[in-house]
């Protein structure tokens, strides 16, 4: 499944990244610290998604969010 349908507050761990062949994409989730293996947790959901990945909290759309796989 991807991020978009995680639960908030529940810990999840990357399981995969496919941005399509978008190397930008790829690049700038990889810069945030969201790779395979990674944990992650949904903090809130409104019109974005805010993400706790290592200790920082991300905003990120659902277009993003639908990229990374848990």
């Amino acid at each position: 499944m991807d991020l978009n349908e995680a639960i908030l507050g529940q810990e999840y761990i990357i399981k995969a990244v496919d941005t399509g062949g978008d190397e930008e994409m790829e690049g700038f989730l990889f810069s945030l610290g969201c790779y395979s293996g990674e944990p992650i947790t949904v903090v809130d959901k409104k019109k974005n998604l805010v993400v706790s990945i290592k200790d920082a909290r991300y905003s990120i759309d659902p277009e993003l969010a639908a990229s990374i796989m848990i």
